[in-house]
């Protein structure tokens, strides 16, 4: 079988993963995708072929798969027959943080892990998650090439002034200060418009990544300007339960009158705020735009609302605006807030196409559109892969100089 790059995606209680073959000319072709959901709850293995034929469908018992690491072996021993018992080459992984330090995919080793781990503070909802199949391949197969590629990895182009809070120096020497995330995203689409919309691909553009956790990002030819995600992935637009853009004063009302501690308004933060908190209902956008309840409406409204608050912001960063781009689970899939997105933004230029709209087509603005609107599907993934790839390259070719 031809060499191949496994790429894993790990959760709080979910690990997802993609197999790359490498054909010839170092060109990656996606051999089969799947995730283990449930981890410590309900473990379930799936995964499907590129023609969407399923090639596993299994469960266990919550103690079978207690913790990511069970279930990374869970993963393995699906991959095993897959890939004729052979191991990939290498396996690369998603690591929401890179802190200050780290601008570039990296090879993984003791060293990298341990500095990595130092950032689980400003990314305690991921952090931890993204590590721990790092760990657990570091010690059943120490040789294996494992690459770290980071979400905050694309925005470190960001000017000193969009990478500032107003705080005192000594903090922002210390690394507290505004990283930007789903960079692997935003570094995809940079990646694609050049083949979807070469007219404005060097052009000012404004993508809106819409998902679970939801951000948006300012690029100019390609590259990161200006983010509206932060020090955390808790900043910015509301998500499916984190809260976003907030009044610090609110977190020392909770601490100092409400004698909430730390942890437990953490816990509110990144778990029952956002979509969620605002309906009471669900964070799932399928079933607010389905539910009649006010709150529903009242939870859908307040996101196309700060979604065409930030997309201002971030043409004004810009200096204007010539594209905005529709990408991730919602992005891509919810023509509803789409439309209603883009109706909040007329005023910039963006005129939309109902039929194109409501027809999921790449290009969704009307003839004559001053902004060009589109919908773009990402590939995390294949981000992973490719840098994975090209580390992997450059790896053997130090060794076979030494």
């Amino acid at each position: 079988m031809t060499e191949s790059i496994l790429v894993i995606n790990a959760g709080s209680s979910s690990i997802k993963f993609q197999l790359f073959a490498i054909e010839s000319g170092d060109r990656l072709e996606r051999r089969f995708k799947g995730q283990i959901e449930g981890v410590g709850t309900r473990p379930r293995l799936f995964a499907v072929n590129p023609n969407r034929e399923i090639l596993s469908d299994v469960t266990w018992s919550a103690p079978d798969v207690p913790d990511v690491p069970a279930a990374l072996e869970k993963v393995v021993e699906f991959l095993r027959p897959q890939i004729g018992g052979r191991l990939p080459c290498a396996v690369g992984h998603r690591v929401v943080h890179g802190g200050p330090m780290y601008s570039d995919p990296v090879v993984i080793n003791a060293r990298v892990v341990a500095q990595l781990e130092r950032l689980v503070p400003m990314a305690p909802l991921h952090q931890p998650n993204n590590l721990a199949p790092i760990r657990a391949v570091l010690e059943r197969r120490p040789h294996l090439l494992q690459v770290a590629c980071f979400d905050t990895a694309f925005h470190r182009s960001h000017s000193e002034l969009a990478d500032r809070f107003a705080l005192p120096e000594q903090l922002y020497a210390e690394g507290v200060r505004r990283y930007g995330f789903h960079g692997l995203s935003y570094e995809y689409i940079a990646m694609r418009l050049p083949s979807v919309a070469p007219d404005i691909a060097q052009g000012r553009v404004v993508t809106a990544h819409l998902g679970s956790g939801a951000s948006m990002c300012a690029m100019i030819d390609g590259r990161s300007v200006e983010s509206t995600m932060g020090f955390t992935a808790l900043d910015g637009l509301p998500m499916g339960t984190r809260c976003g853009q907030l009044d610090p004063g609110v977190i020392l009302y909770l601490m100092m009158e409400k004698g909430q501690s730390a942890k437990a308004i953490e816990h509110m933060l990144y778990h029952d705020c956002g979509l969620k908190g605002l309906s009471g209902i669900s964070n799932d956008v399928r079933e607010l735009l389905s539910s009649q309840d006010p709150r529903a409406k009242l939870a859908l409204d307040y996101f196309c609302y700060r979604i065409a608050l930030a997309t201002g912001s971030l043409a004004a960063a810009m200096g204007g605006i010539d594209a905005f781009v529709f990408t991730a689970g919602i992005g891509e899939n919810a023509p509803a807030i789409r439309e209603a997105v883009l109706r909040r933004i007329a005023w910039l230029g963006a005129e939309i196409s109902v039929q194109a709209n409501k027809k999921n087509e790449t290009c969704i603005s009307r003839k004559g559109s001053k902004v060009t609107c589109l919908v773009i599907p990402t590939n995390e993934e294949l981000m992973i892969a490719t840098h994975t790839l090209r580390l992997m390259r450059a790896h053997a070719l130090q060794e076979k100089r030494a």
